[in-house]
């Protein structure tokens, strides 16, 4: 197969780069935003405060860490796959503590408040919870598929076109779940006022615009073809079980 030309290359390594910014610059906005705007973080001290730990962490485990799991084979490509996948279950394993975590949130706060909010009725919390089972579902079979031993290769070649399918709609469906959470927050916080576009709604609005650049910055790296991360002479090792 023809190895990834030196401009293509080039063209990968700014973008990846540049993704890698616009998704550090989306946590940013939104830790600001719940800094500046939403009275901080807390927990069960203070349940309307605890919910800012949802948008949070589900940015950072949904969008940014998931968005960087799927790229790392793409902009690793010189590593071992072996270590591409150990790194690849690690960042999605971390980002699936990040989900539990403000999974956990939102339902306190929900829970806890007086009087308590109801939980899983607005489209967001629906395409939500579609989202984080596929994810989940995706975690499971993939650690299965290919990092546990048993498997033999030509199942695991049957089963990657779609874990990669599916990976991918599945962090489609969380990057529009962070768009409708956004705006339900924004709405339910600023009311009529958000129209007259105060500090806090354009900072909302920039950061839907920045969620919207990360996964089609993410899709589009994943999916490009010229950017195809090529098997390396150690990768044969992986598939024939000898050892170095």
């Amino acid at each position: 197969m023809e190895e990834i030309g030196a401009s293509n290359l080039g063209h990968f390594n700014s973008l990846y780069l540049g993704t890698l910014l616009v998704g550090l610059l989306l946590v940013i906005l939104v830790g600001g935003w719940i800094g500046s705007h939403l009275g901080g973080l807390a927990w069960h001290s203070n349940p309307a405060v605890q919910f800012n730990w949802h948008p949070l962490l589900m940015t950072i485990g949904m969008i940014f860490l998931y968005g960087n799991a799927i790229l790392i084979y793409r902009g690793f490509r010189m590593t071992k796959k072996r270590n591409l996948k150990i790194t690849h279950a690690t960042l999605h394993g971390l980002a699936f503590l990040a989900t539990v975590l403000g999974l956990k949130a939102v339902f306190d706060s929900h829970d806890l408040a007086s009087p308590p909010i109801p939980n899983l009725y607005s489209m967001h919390s629906w395409l939500g919870l579609l989202a984080v089972i596929l994810f989940s579902a995706q975690y499971l079979v993939g650690f299965i598929s290919f990092l546990a031993p048993g498997l033999s290769q030509p199942l695991r070649e049957k089963i990657m076109p779609y874990h990669v399918l599916f990976g991918l709609y599945g962090f489609v469906a969380a990057a529009a779940t962070a768009l409708l959470g956004f705006s339900e927050k924004i709405f339910f916080t600023l009311k009529s006022d958000y129209a007259n576009l105060p500090a806090q709604g354009i900072l909302v609005n920039f950061i839907a615009l920045f969620v919207i650049l990360f996964a089609g910055l993410v899709v589009y790296l994943a999916t490009e073809s010229r950017y195809k991360r090529q098997a390396l002479p150690e990768d044969a090792i992986l598939l024939t079980g000898q050892t170095d």
